[in-house]
């Protein structure tokens, strides 16, 4: 199981060992979303709620991979419920794609926040550090879905998986070949990058910033078949 992310840093230090003794051996989606509560691999836990592990059925084809948990998901523990999550549920639809062919899930497992705006608390982009130290956790999840493509929402994801020279706008709506230096055990047959559905919300044009994330999405749907 990979140690670290493409491209980051090595993660060896006493506050951030790293995800990987904390993966169980036998895995389940069950085990990963019981096991990453206990999760130690960076500082991140501190702040956070509690640990928001992918959601979706085991046999789904396609995986959907964003940031991290935002304040909604941290709060109750499932990825993609809060804003951006209703535009994502709402692109994929447009796009052709089943809801249930769909596993929702995070390059990190914890919500990183800065300060606060009322009640809410302002997300904060993890560090290269805190995505390395994380990424045990995706390739469990990579290795227990096994989904046949991935999208890749945002720049983020894309380091994660590409390394740190990734960039979406030179990708994005293009679909691509897994990286032979993140491996896994069975490595997904293509990969596809778009803009995160945050990015909508904060589009000053929400509707054309939408139309091009429901084309990109439409790429992985004809994929799909």
């Amino acid at each position: 199981m990979v140690r670290r992310a493409p491209g980051y840093p090595a993660v060896m230090s006493e506050e951030r060992p790293g995800a990987a003794e904390w993966v169980p051996e036998r895995l389940s989606l069950t085990a990963l979303r019981e096991a990453v509560q206990d999760c130690r691999g960076c500082e991140l836990y501190r702040d956070a709620t509690q640990g928001v592990m992918g959601a979706g059925r085991r046999t789904a084809r396609l995986m959907v991979l964003g940031e991290q948990p935002g304040d909604h998901e941290d709060q109750e523990g499932e990825p993609f419920v809060g804003p951006a999550g209703k535009v994502l549920d709402r692109a994929l639809a447009d796009a052709g794609i089943d809801p249930d062919d769909v596993f929702r899930t995070n390059v990190v497992k914890h919500f990183r926040w800065s300060g606060t705006r009322g009640k809410q608390r302002l997300h904060k982009s993890p560090s290269r550090a805190q995505v390395a130290a994380c990424a045990p956790w995706l390739a469990a999840e990579l290795q227990l879905i096994r989904p046949t493509g991935v999208v890749l929402l945002g720049g983020t994801a894309g380091k994660a998986v590409y390394g740190s020279s990734f960039t979406v706008g030179d990708t994005r709506g293009r679909l691509a070949t897994w990286p032979d230096d993140f491996v896994v055990g069975r490595p997904p047959a293509w990969v596809l990058a778009t803009t995160h559905p945050s990015a909508v919300l904060r589009a000053d044009d929400r509707q054309a910033a939408y139309e091009d994330l429901v084309a990109d999405l439409a790429v992985a749907a004809r994929e799909l078949g």
